[in-house]
């Protein structure tokens, strides 16, 4: 499978280059395929991850050849927003009620302006005017075109990112007591956080039990991070 996920990748890169058709790709998921799909990776399955990020690899390939048409270094971009697309499928969460392509054109388009900015910072002295490339239409593409952007989308990524590792580690490294009075407190059973006074009465506990429980809880999970 994660061959099959390379060769498209590559698929990718010559239909930006006017190599090959629009069928290399595999279609986009319906809405309840796609929701399928992320429950399954919810529980572990690393078929249903990679069938996301197969599916909309064309995604990548839209952004690219809209934003980046003619750029010289296309076929880096193309990597490069896959990575964002990746991260996108690692971090996305439906419950937040989003559209997962408005979620994920938003990391690839982060991804490749971070690219961009690294660009700017390994350069000395770059005045923000400077032209880069060209956009598909000719029209010159500076430093602010790309560093411009009004979504704060790298932070919004890396703190998602942090969220998932937490979760994972919440599953696997607190027992059944620690696990259940960190989910109430802090709301990763999709429900709004409780109080320990609140966590105390709902499981029919003291409160200064819960507070032992859950500093106890919170230093594992320090210790794993």
């Amino acid at each position: 499978m994660f061959s099959y996920l390379l060769s498209l990748i590559l698929g990718a890169v010559h239909l930006l280059l006017g190599i090959g058709t629009p069928q290399k790709f595999p279609p986009p998921l319906t809405a309840a395929e796609e929701r399928e799909a992320f429950a399954a990776k919810a529980r572990g399955d690393d078929a249903a991850r990679e069938k996301l990020i197969l599916h909309n690899l064309r995604l990548v390939a839209h952004i690219v050849r809209k934003y980046y048409g003619a750029a010289k270094n296309a076929e880096d971009l193309v990597s490069i927003g896959t990575i964002g697309l990746i991260k996108a499928v690692d971090t996305f969460n439906p419950a937040n009620g989003a559209r997962f392509a408005t979620y994920a054109a938003k990391c690839i388009q982060n991804e490749i302006l971070m690219h961009f900015r690294a660009q700017k910072k390994l350069s000395a002295e770059v005045s923000i005017n400077e032209t880069i490339d060209v956009d598909r239409d000719g029209n010159p593409l500076t430093y602010i075109d790309v560093i411009a952007t009004e979504d704060n989308v790298e932070e919004e990524v890396d703190k998602a990112i942090k969220s998932t590792r937490v979760r994972r580690l919440v599953t696997t490294v607190l027992d059944a007591r620690e696990r259940e009075i960190i989910s109430l407190r802090y709301g990763l059973t999709g429900k709004p956080p409780l109080t320990q006074r609140e966590v105390a009465e709902l499981l029919h506990i003291s409160r200064s039990y819960v507070s032992r429980i859950e500093k106890g809880a919170l230093e594992t999970l320090r210790e794993h991070c």
